[in-house]
């Protein structure tokens, strides 16, 4: 089975490469970033605005490709590449939570972004507290990891 996804538009930002970008989005609140949806896919924006986060689905596109373990960002340990989120991924899909600060037509700014410039975009799902938060989630080896590095 071949799987094909096309983009549905780019992410543009000012981290142009991976020692720019934070750990995480949520730890860099000032980190900007420009959704641009391509024409047809606009419509599919309407009531985006209702939400404060959203998820964007990303392609790593510079992903080197992807061995079994790898060095977390986190820890000094090689990691199972499924218990970490490095882009060097079998599928190189990238997810983050961003905080939506304006709509204008085909074109969402946002906040909080770890994504390298140029990104090509998948996908965008509201973030909902209520569906996307675990209360009972634990996490795993990062529990044990340098706070400090965050």
């Amino acid at each position: 089975m071949e799987i094909v996804y096309r983009p549905i538009g780019r992410i543009s930002t000012s981290l142009k490469d991976k020692g720019d970008a934070p750990i995480q989005g949520v730890f860099a609140p000032e980190s900007m970033g420009r959704v641009e949806l391509f024409p047809e896919y606009a419509g599919g924006l309407k009531d985006v605005e209702g939400f404060s986060h959203l998820i964007l689905i990303y392609h790593f596109h510079r992903s080197r490709g992807w061995t079994p373990l790898k060095k977390p960002f986190l820890d000094d340990v090689e990691r199972g590449i499924f218990s970490i989120r490095h882009y060097d991924r079998p599928n190189p899909i990238g997810i983050s939570v961003v905080r939506l600060l304006s709509v204008d037509k085909n074109v969402l700014e946002v906040c909080e972004v770890d994504i390298l410039d140029g990104t090509p975009l998948l996908d965008i799902k509201p973030y909902v507290p209520r569906f996307d938060v675990r209360e009972d989630a634990v996490d795993g080896w990062l529990g044990k990891a340098d706070k400090e590095k965050i």
